[in-house]
């Protein structure tokens, strides 16, 4: 019989066999001599070392196929292991770093289980966030991690979000934009984002199975890879705007979140939900809003990912470099060069760019600087 708190126990007592993508990464990493690896960018801005925070990096938990071989949630799950988002956590990983000028990663999972009952929700728990958080013990210079809590139970995310930030030091939780077709700002969530908000946890929303959950599968078929260009920004878009209009963010106004790929397409055209209020009041009447709604995204955090320095500048301008940090997507290869991406954007003063490279995440995270 599976005995949950004896598998606690036995995982967080061993490193030999604990890794974070593939058997090998932690051999690689004991056998990766300083010398193998390309030299670390030190990253200066008026003639003082910063450190470099990538609050948006993908890793997978090879282990966990034991729990759903033989479910839908297999292919998911398989797919990231084989694909880009299974990159190893090892030598090779570090050395990109060290070559870009990143001095941390934060570890996520993109959700799969969210189809999952509570036992095997509980399972899949378990062994995701005790491996992550032994990976970032191993290297605890170079890696932090998110929580990949069950969001389908709030109460049961609420709790892992505890154990994992309490117990296994993780920093915030790793979320999907929706749960299996559902809304994250349903009143049913509210115990997690209560959680959350007691915790003053980083809550990190990455967008998840967009194209089934915004209802647009057929409209991003064919040539483009429109499911994840446009797909994903629009299942980010959707979810930051009902966080806002179903009174979230009224309800838990101290919530730290962070939204991938610079928020979607939200940031960029918020004031249409300030004249959509206007123009159609009698659709937006319930609940009613403490402020204007382009004003919750000031309150709300968005990574750096959006390929041209005027794009940045743009969302700098319109949310503060104070709700900007750096995010790569790694190992998907999106961005070449994200320190140069911050440091070459026209407008940033340099306390803006220490800011949006590391001061921002090291703040919000307690990463010692």
């Amino acid at each position: 019989m599976f005995n949950r708190h004896r598998f606690l126990r036995r995982a967080l007592g061993v490193f030999t066999d604990v890794i974070c993508v593939h058997c090998s990464a932690t051999k690689a990493f004991a056998q990766s001599a300083p010398a193998s690896a390309p030299t670390r960018r030190e990253v200066r801005i008026d003639g003082h070392r910063i450190i470099t925070v990538d609050v948006h990096a993908h890793c997978a938990v090879p282990a966990v196929l034991d729990f759903v071989s033989g479910t839908p949630m297999e292919r998911a799950a398989r797919g990231q292991l084989e694909g880009k988002l299974g990159f190893p956590v090892e030598a090779a990983r570090v050395g990109d770093m060290n070559k870009d000028g990143i001095d941390v990663e934060v570890l996520s999972i993109n959700a799969f289980w969210y189809g999952a009952d509570r036992d095997l929700a509980r399972r899949i728990f378990d062994v995701q966030s005790v491996k992550l958080a032994e990976m970032c013990r191993f290297a605890p210079q170079r890696f932090l991690g998110y929580v990949p809590v069950s969001l389908q139970f709030p109460e049961l995310a609420a709790e892992q979000l505890e154990q994992g930030m309490k117990q296994l030091g993780l920093v915030g939780a790793a979320i999907g934009g929706s749960v299996e077709g559902e809304e994250i700002a349903a009143r049913r969530f509210d115990p997690f984002w209560k959680k959350a908000e007691e915790l003053q946890a980083l809550v990190f929303i990455h967008p998840q199975s967009a194209p089934r959950s915004t209802g647009i599968t057929k409209r991003v078929q064919g040539s483009g890879a429109l499911h994840n260009v446009i797909g994903n920004p629009v299942e980010t878009s959707l979810a930051l705007a009902h966080l806002i209009f179903e009174g979230t963010l009224d309800r838990f106004p101290n919530l730290k979140i962070c939204a991938a790929h610079g928020g979607g397409f939200l940031p960029s055209y918020a004031a249409r939900m300030d004249y959509g209020r206007l123009v159609f009041p009698d659709q937006c009447k319930e609940p009613v809003l403490k402020k204007k709604p382009s004003d919750y995204l000031k309150q709300l955090y968005f990574d750096s990912l959006v390929f041209t320095g005027e794009a940045l500048r743009h969302l700098v301008a319109e949310h503060g470099a104070s709700q900007i940090m750096i995010g790569t997507d790694y190992a998907v290869p999106w961005v070449k060069d994200p320190v140069d991406h911050v440091l070459n954007t026209p407008g940033l003063s340099n306390p803006e760019r220490v800011a949006i490279l590391g001061g921002n995440a090291a703040k919000l995270m307690k990463v010692p600087v």
